[in-house]
């Protein structure tokens, strides 16, 4: 039994007093004691470090009165799962010598036993899971395949993903081979997180808002909404879709509890299209924890009256940056916590 499960209620939709609250990247490069360990192991050994994978996620449990801790991993473990060699060289990002280029390379993956490919989350799952002590949820996550798609086949981080839609549209069957493939490597990796002590799990769909609303439909969310499906029967899913405002309403006609929205959405028209179907979860402006911390408070205070305590879950738009001081993050989250509504 969670001592605090504020989350779960939020994303069953019962009544609460405040909104909970965490921040996506919460384990990130705005705290010192994560640039500690940065500065003395490398961005996937530190992912595939049982110990230190657990002891990053925890450092802002640590810090800050959060209502939820989320595994400290990477989106690119599932393609590294799957045969791609990703590596993560400072100042590139994601990189992929051999990008995805042809059906026979998409023919040519690894179809992966994901308890042997990706035991060490699941191990770091259990530690966390342990110093935890059912104090507040672990949220699991994963990339969506479009988002996983766009990294295989560009071969790294890019503005507009041109060398990932020309293959989308160019080579369909071997993109949707692609997208199957990344689909059903992720559900069972997913699934195994649940069985790990996940109690939320999150999709984050990073570059959906790179796709027209029409190609969105064929390349993105068909695939998201095979992992809703089967995810939803263990426990709830949250949808992060960037950039991706045009798709809410057709969201919110699926089995994830709750949509994540970023800032660039006003809260009450995030409503009008969600029609209070699901939980919402956002959608402070990452940048705007570069505001004074009294400011800070005077706007999470304005963020959580415009969407309303019900069937709300204060977060970030996106991940918070690396130049955010930590008295900044504070500002945020104790706003949230110490809220009532005038």
């Amino acid at each position: 039994m969670l001592k605090n499960d504020l989350l779960i209620k939020a994303l069953k939709g019962e009544e609460v007093a405040r909104p909970p609250v965490w921040m996506m990247r919460q384990a990130g490069r705005y705290l010192p004691e994560f640039m500690q360990l940065r500065d003395q192991y490398d961005f996937f050994t530190r992912c595939q470090t049982p110990e230190l994978a657990a002891e990053i996620t925890l450092q802002p449990i640590k810090r800050f009165p959060l209502d939820a801790a989320i595994i400290f991993s990477d989106i690119l473990v599932i393609p590294q799962a799957l045969g791609m060699n990703f590596t993560m060289p400072e100042g590139i990002g994601p990189f992929l010598a051999d990008p995805i280029r042809t059906l026979q390379d998409v023919e040519n993956l690894i179809d992966p036993d994901v308890e042997e490919a990706l035991g060490y989350v699941y191990d770091a799952m259990d530690i966390t899971k342990k110093e935890l002590d059912n104090s507040i949820p672990l949220i699991g996550f994963a990339g969506s395949p479009w988002t996983i798609l766009c990294y295989a086949v560009e071969g790294r981080g890019s503005k507009s993903f041109d060398k990932a839609k020309a293959f989308c549209f160019q080579n369909p069957k071997a993109a949707h081979l692609l997208l199957e493939k990344i689909t059903k490597t992720t559900i069972e990796y997913l699934t195994k997180k649940v069985d790990h002590g996940a109690n939320v799990i999150q999709i984050f769909d990073s570059w959906g808002g790179m796709l027209s609303p029409a190609d969105y439909d064929e390349f993105s969310w068909p695939y998201i909404e095979q992992i809703v499906n089967e995810i939803s029967k263990l426990v709830p899913v949250t949808v992060f879709a960037k950039g991706c405002w045009f798709a809410l309403e057709k969201m919110a006609d699926s089995k994830a509890s709750a949509l994540g929205v970023d800032w660039t959405i006003k809260p009450q028209i995030a409503r009008d299209l969600t029609g209070f179907k699901k939980t919402l979860q956002g959608n402070f402006d990452p940048s705007r924890l570069l505001s004074p911390p009294e400011v800070i408070q005077s706007m999470v205070k304005e963020m959580i009256d415009d969407f309303g305590t019900y069937k709300y879950i204060a977060n970030l738009g996106h991940g918070i940056l690396p130049n955010i001081p930590v008295e900044n993050a504070q500002a945020f989250i104790e706003a949230v916590v110490n809220y009532k509504r005038a």
